[in-house]
């Protein structure tokens, strides 16, 4: 009986006060027309309202499901009309089916459909759901042909996309030292109505040797060369006419091949270098085959080969001193230690002096250069009392400052002669180490061939061999910049983090920002010819201005670098309230979005289906400017078609999750009578952002 008169009173909407004053209008509910209520022949006054149910097929008017008593009577009247519908047959799906046998919906009743195989819906989902309302079904489906991630064969993309609609293009590249069948390190496909125009396939890059002078004696001799393969060569008779040596790269070989020749002539007086100077000491003549080292003047960089070679009377080419203007900031804070005194500005190639307070040692070089806008590695001061002790090596110690069974001190000196050497090595004991490490292993000096010449950088004409850990800078033609690394390093024997010179791209006009302008010089005419003009250079500035009441958020600048503008400044009130707050790819905010927000006021964020979010989700206005928002991060999309590919399925066959969220894990393994092929990813691999790294099997 107590369950019974809660549900009753859950029945009833009391919408304002019960009060049953003289003079309310009362109302009297007799039946329901195609319905029922459990509030038959009871009394209401004005302003109740009472819920009633409908049989199926039958609904109120405008879909609610109570009436109210007003001075007129119950509103709307206790008549359950027959329900509108939606009818499938209204709906062709072209390219998908629903997924429901139902034919008919009520209205606000939803039904799903499913894409085909290689199609999906505007948003990229496999299924999608519409709603049957008063006036008809909310959409139209939609099924779009669609291209999944491709398989990339030594290439990876440079795309975000976890999947492509028709006529979407994916740019790839191909991992160093391979090209793609047209001959080039990047390409682009396009997803078609049969899939992607191409494969995003890459091969390794082949170099061929040319005909060679005939005394030319080239090792190693091979069917086939890639890139990173060396090429030995020397003589048979005669002198060899550059280098003794070339390495081949994804543009050929480099540098030229050698010849041979009878008689060879000197050199005179090495080139003078501007704002530079040689090191060591200078000579009338010079042999072929002599090297001279450069040094730049300080506060100039040296680009190019920092050594020139006399080859067959001819010197090769003279590096560059150019002045680099980048200038070091304050000295770093050495703990435990002081610097010198010493006055700012610091150019490239000043040095500071650092000192220990007493009591501690220095471990590393005293004094510290600035290069390139950078200071150097800071030495370390540590307490003397705490420095380690060096082990004695297990050599023959000829002499040494002190040598005692728990080890060496610090800075104490060994010497020691390896067996059938007559030579001596030395060692010094630095904090626990020895340096050099004392051993009688012999090491052969690993030496590189000639540095390369890059495409589209400035002539590098050099016949020297460089050593392990050398370096070389490169400075690129007019019109081109440097992109990744600014030198190269001989590693290993070979040249390796190449610099690439790529062709500087103008910008379009600069963008516009709200409450804001760009700054005019004071030629206004000039300036304002500068800033209409469709095409900026790289490198090209311009400065903001905020409109009365606003203020610069940041730096007031933009750049132009690479055919793109930097992020412009905001201007923001002057009050520190913010705007709108700002929109991100695959979220939004849980609110609605107002104009204008208080200072310290704050909005929520929340990712669609599937995408998981990366830092917070609650943001606040400060001095006008609202927080960093949060990222909202791709699924991954397991797709048959790439497992059937790499001839896998996922380890829980029983799990059919297609969408694995970004951070998750998901595991494979190989198809019945494949195996884990050479070189394939681990089974068990991680969704990052949208990209998941596939395994693959073979037989």
């Amino acid at each position: 009986m107590r369950f019974y008169s809660i549900w009753l009173l859950a029945n009833i909407l009391l919408i304002t006060s019960l009060s049953t004053a003289k003079g309310e209008e009362e109302c009297v509910l007799h039946y329901v027309e195609n319905g029922y209520s459990l509030f038959l022949e009871r009394k209401f006054v004005q302003d109740q309202s009472v819920k009633v149910n409908c049989y199926k097929g039958f609904n109120l008017p405008n879909g609610q499901d109570t009436i109210t008593c007003t001075e007129s009577g119950w509103t709307p009247q206790p008549i359950c009309i027959p329900s509108e519908t939606c009818s499938k047959s209204d709906i062709e799906i072209d390219n998908g089916f629903f997924s429901e046998s139902d034919l008919t919906y009520a209205v606000n009743r939803k039904t799903r459909y499913v894409c085909k195989q290689g199609y999906t819906t505007a948003n990229g989902e496999r299924s999608g759901s519409i709603t049957c309302l008063q006036t008809g079904w909310s959409a139209q489906p939609s099924c779009i042909k669609s291209c999944d991630v491709p398989v990339f064969e030594n290439a990876k993309s440079k795309n975000d996309s976890t999947w492509f609609k028709l006529n979407d293009k994916l740019d790839y590249e191909c991992h160093i030292g391979y090209e793609n069948k047209y001959k080039h390190t990047k390409g682009s496909i396009m997803c078609t109505t049969d899939g992607w125009s191409d494969k995003p396939s890459c091969y390794e890059i082949e170099c061929s040797i040319p005909i060679l002078d005939p005394r030319l004696v080239v090792y190693p001799r091979k069917i086939k060369y890639t890139v990173g393969d060396l090429l030995k060569f020397s003589c048979r008779p005669g002198h060899r006419v550059g280098p003794d040596s070339v390495q081949c790269y994804d543009f050929g070989w480099s540098p030229s091949f050698p010849t041979c020749k009878g008689q060879v002539r000197s050199c005179g007086q090495y080139p003078e270098l501007l704002n530079g100077e040689i090191k060591g000491t200078k000579k009338a003549e010079y042999s072929h085959g002599d090297v001279v080292e450069y040094d730049c003047k300080p506060r100039f960089l040296l680009k190019g080969p920092n050594k020139i070679q006399c080859v067959d009377g001819k010197w090769t080419t003279l590096p560059t001193c150019v002045e680099e203007k980048r200038t070091c900031g304050d000295i770093p804070a050495l703990e435990h230690g002081s610097v010198k005194f010493s006055v700012p500005p610091y150019h490239h190639g000043d040095s500071v002096e650092f000192t220990c307070a007493e009591t501690f040692t220095m471990i590393g070089q005293r004094s510290v250069s600035c290069i390139s806008g950078r200071w150097a590695q800071l030495p370390r001061c540590v307490a003397t009392v705490q420095l380690e002790k060096c082990k004695a090596p297990r050599l023959a110690v000829i002499g040494a400052n002190k040598l005692e069974k728990d080890g060496l001190n610090h800075n104490s000196s060994i010497s020691y002669k390896c067996r059938g050497s007559q030579k001596y090595g030395y060692s010094i004991c630095i904090n626990g180490r020895w340096d050099p490490e004392p051993t009688c292993t012999r090491k052969e000096k690993a030496f590189c061939p000639p540095p390369p010449q890059i495409p589209n950088a400035q002539v590098i004409d050099t016949t020297v061999k460089y050593l392990d850990g050398e370096k070389v800078s490169v400075l690129c033609q007019d019109g081109y910049l440097t992109q990744g690394p600014e030198e190269m390093v001989c590693k290993h024997g070979r040249w390796q983090s190449l610099p690439r010179c790529t062709a500087k791209i103008t910008c379009s006009q600069p963008p516009k920002i709200d409450h804001g302008s760009i700054k005019l010089p004071r030629l206004s005419d000039a300036g304002r010819d500068a800033i209409d003009s469709s095409s900026h250079e790289h490198g090209t500035t311009f400065s903001y201005v905020c409109d009365d009441g606003f203020r610069i958020s940041k730096e007031n600048g933009v750049t132009c670098h690479m055919g793109k503008w930097s992020s412009p400044p905001r201007c923001v009130e002057s009050t520190g309230k913010c705007g709108p707050p700002p929109t991100i790819e695959n979220g939004d905010i849980t609110s609605l979005s107002l104009p204008v927000y208080a200072p310290l006021s704050s909005v929520e964020y929340q990712c669609q289906s599937f995408y998981k979010m990366q830092g917070s989700k609650k943001i606040t206005c400060k001095n006008g400017e609202w927080e960093e928002p949060p990222k909202c991060l791709h699924a991954c999309v397991l797709t048959e078609e790439i497992m059937r590919r790499q001839n896998i399925i996922p380890k829980r066959t029983k799990n059919k999750k297609i969408y694995i969220q970004s951070g998750d894990y998901v595991e494979f393994v190989c198809l019945t009578a494949y195996q884990k092929a050479q070189g394939s990813p681990e089974f068990r691999t991680q969704c990052i952002d949208g990209h998941i790294n596939y395994p693959t099997c073979s037989k």
